[in-house]
């Protein structure tokens, strides 16, 4: 954990923000609880075994969940219809009941009285073996890591992540491993572009992505396999990170925990500022998904970092600030551990502004005091990247050695040619050349590095908690969802009732059933687990 007190912070002050971003995030939470998603009832399908997709590439989740959408409606959810079908009729299995709702075959109703029971207790025991393979394979992580402890994890090293995705997962592969044989920590298999707005999730290997590969539950199980291997080679258990965002944010979520991924990208407010993704949708199918992450065990990475690349990042600090705290209350709400929540932020200041670099410590460093026990994940200079790689490479020597001075535990790997093209593998071991001689230069610096008490770190800190306050008791009192439409966040406005996903939103009724939910809202998903060796 960072030294504490370093920017003599007021405790009554941290106390009133928590306690605001607290009001500010009741609203949504029970509007989370009293509502659901397609892609909430869909993920409840997946847990419980059904995958596959007919021959157009259409999942039969999707097909399950729309045939009973349209019969019976999802206000009740589809646990009930379903179960109830599966008991009643001549379908062996969920699939079968699926390929036969596509076709158009079968009569969904809401059971009642016994029948109801029998639906319910069906459902409830094929999402407690569903929820019993995620625990399986948190266990295994918690196997690994003892067997192949990350040197220095939890001692202030900070891990090293790194990015990899051509489009081809079977390309991906030979580049990750060699990745984490020159250093990387953690790679991150980013999504192919706009695979966010599909209100599906593609079946299979996939070979052709754009700027990015898919997120398959297949792509995720051949990854983790390489990585394992990897991990044994090396002695040192490497993490994988993949993207939980978008329309399908619960289900690939839910695909994660399945296939023991370790971190994934979790922030609704991405989807809704960047995505144009409806708001009531996003922060539904968020607590969902970030039940299924508490109870695997994954490290979430919060996007506030990408505020910055649209808003001043010196005007706009305080906004990251709200955020966290945001992110923080609805992540413990769902289930999450400090241990679990990497909330980003980032290194965007112009490098031409004077004392750039001073103002980027005082940000740095206050986040690491306002969430002491929070996994960071920081992340690297992009919106003043130019072609002058010489200038790249030293200002992403300047972000690495302000995470190793603040104590940042998620260091993501700055690339010199960020601003002319997608990073060449001789682009990433020069960024890992970086990193590793900064970390290892810099070893124990943050124990040294003490901001005068009367000098402009300490002053510009408490400047943006202050502002942070202020914006707080407005968010609270206007409301979250007002405050997002009118452009808090990044700039861009989104109103509540607009945007992508919201057809797919849908009030719960009286009896509404997913024993899922029900499951992660009566366990703890902490109990029988020991924390990730995450460094804090």
């Amino acid at each position: 954990m960072a030294p504490q007190g370093k920017l003599d912070l007021d405790p009554e002050v941290v106390r009133t923000a928590r306690r605001l971003a607290a009001r500010a995030a009741e609203p949504i939470i029970r509007m989370a609880r009293s509502h659901t998603t397609v892609s909430v009832e869909r993920a409840l399908l997946r847990l419980a075994g059904l995958a596959g997709a007919d021959d157009g590439g259409r999942p039969w989740a999707n097909h399950l969940t729309d045939a009973v959408r349209d019969q019976v409606g999802l206000e009740h959810g589809v646990a009930l219809p379903v179960w109830d079908a599966l008991l009643d009729g001549p379908h062996a299995s969920l699939g079968d009941l699926a390929r036969a709702a596509a076709l158009g075959r079968v009569s969904f109703r809401i059971p009642e009285g016994a029948d109801a029971r029998r639906a319910r207790e069906a459902a409830r025991e094929a999402a407690r073996a569903g929820i019993g393979r995620v625990d399986r394979r948190r266990a295994e992580r918690d196997a690994m890591l003892e067997r192949l402890p990350v040197p220095g994890a939890g001692e202030g090293r900070p891990l090293i992540y790194l990015i990899v995705a051509t489009g081809d997962i079977c390309e991906d592969i030979p580049q990750a491993q060699a990745a984490a044989r020159e250093g990387a920590d953690v790679v991150a298999v980013i999504r192919s572009t706009g695979q966010s707005l599909l209100d599906f999730v593609p079946e299979g290997a996939t070979r052709e992505g754009y700027a990015g590969t898919y997120a398959t539950q297949e792509n995720f199980r051949l990854m983790r396999a390489a990585l394992d291997e990897v991990s044994r080679e090396l002695g040192r258990y490497v993490r994988l990170t993949n993207y939980a965002s978008g329309l399908c944010m619960p289900e690939i979520a839910t695909l994660a925990g399945l296939e023991r991924l370790d971190m994934m990208l979790n922030d609704c407010m991405y989807g809704i500022i960047f995505r144009d993704i409806n708001p009531r949708r996003t922060f539904i199918d968020q607590r969902f998904s970030r039940q299924i992450h508490a109870r695997a065990g994954i490290v979430i990475n919060t996007g506030e970092d990408n505020y910055l690349t649209t808003a001043d990042a010196v005007d706009a600090a305080h906004t990251v600030i709200v955020s966290q705290l945001l992110n923080e209350r609805f992540g413990h709400e769902a289930g999450l551990s400090d241990a679990q929540l990497g909330l980003g932020h980032a290194f965007e200041i112009n490098p031409a502004v004077p004392g750039s670099f001073r103002l980027e410590l005082a940000h740095a460093q206050l986040v690491r005091e306002l969430f002491p026990d929070a996994p960071l994940k920081y992340m690297p200079p992009t919106k003043h990247m130019t072609g002058n790689i010489f200038q790249g490479y030293l200002l992403d020597a300047f972000f690495n050695l302000a995470g190793v001075m603040t104590g940042q535990s998620i260091i993501l790997i700055g690339m010199m040619t960020e601003g002319i093209h997608t990073p060449w593998l001789s682009d990433r071991d020069l960024a890992l050349e970086n990193v590793r001689y900064v970390r290892d230069a810099c070893a124990g610096l943050a124990e040294d590095f003490r901001p005068r008490p009367d000098g402009m770190l300490v002053q510009r800190a408490k400047q943006v908690l202050s502002e942070a306050v202020e914006l707080l008791e407005r968010v609270e009192g206007d409301g979250l969802l007002t405050a997002i439409a009118e452009g808090t966040f990044g700039v861009t406005r989104r109103p509540p009732d607009a945007g992508k996903g919201l057809d797919g939103v849908v009030a719960r009724a009286d009896g509404y059933c997913n024993p899922a939910i029900e499951i992660l809202d009566a366990e703890d998903p902490h109990a029988a687990h020991a924390e990730q060796e995450v460094p804090a």
